[in-house]
Parts: structure tokens; C-alpha cells; sequence
């Protein structure tokens, strides 16, 4: 194995460092949660989960936003399926969240505070949120 420089060390920390620091919940604002069971791989849940992380990346949102995996959410004929959790937002359960759509929600239901309504698959009763 070759040596690495002083240098090298450095940069291998600062990478690894980000990486833990995606990964702490404290201080998380928001929660991406990608439904990776067999049925949303097969959906192109992969690629979604690739999305979300380098959108999140590009904004520089690591620090506010924790992206997630999970099993099946039961709605395999919506796959891939994302569940958004947000602080003063109703948690939203996104369907057919290909790369573009993950992108979308990054830039308005995280960024902007707007529901993408027409991939909403489920949310809580409005007398639940008024109540």
C-alpha cells in the first residue's frame, strides 16, 4: 500500500468527517425517508436515494437534513415511495419519486415549504393538522 501524504490524511478526514456528520440526527430539521425494500429498488428507489443525497449536497443542507432508508411502506404499486418529516410541515408520503421528483421536493416542499400535490400518496386528516 503507498504512503499518503500529510495532505492526503487530511482531505480522508474532512470526507470522512462530512460523512459521520450526515448521519447525526441532533439538530435535523427535516427527515428524507427513501422506501428501499425489494419492490422500490425494482421501482428505481437506488437512483432516488442518490438524488436526494447529492441535491442535498449541492445546497449544503447536510447539517439541517437526515436522509433515511426503509423497508416496503405497503404501496408497491407507488414505488419509489419518500416520506418527508419536517418540522411546522404535515408529514407526506411522496409516490413515484424518480431523481427529477426528488429534486423538486428538495427545492420546494425543504427549500420553499410547498406540497408537490399532485405525488402526495397520504398525509394526516386536515382535522388532525387544525386540531
Amino acid at each position: 500500500m503507498a504512503k499518503m501524504t500529510l495532505e492526503e490524511l487530511r482531505k480522508l478526514r474532512e470526507s470522512t468527517q462530512q460523512q459521520i456528520k450526515k448521519r447525526v440526527t441532533d439538530g435535523k430539521t427535516a427527515q428524507i425517508i427513501v422506501g428501499m425494500g425489494t419492490c422500490g429498488i425494482a421501482a428505481g428507489a437506488k437512483e432516488t436515494l442518490d438524488a436526494f443525497v447529492k441535491e442535498i449536497d449541492a445546497k449544503d443542507m447536510g447539517g439541517s437534513v437526515i436522509i433515511r432508508q426503509t423497508g416496503c411502506m405497503g404501496l408497491c404499486h407507488n414505488e419509489p415511495t419518500v416520506e418527508v418529516v419536517m418540522a411546522g410541515m404535515p408529514n407526506i408520503i411522496y409516490g413515484r419519486v424518480d431523481a427529477a421528483t426528488a429534486r423538486e421536493i428538495v427545492e420546494k416542499h425543504l427549500v420553499k415549504k410547498q406540497l408537490l400535490e399532485d405525488r402526495i400518496l397520504d398525509r394526516p386528516a386536515r382535522d388532525i393538522l387544525q386540531g
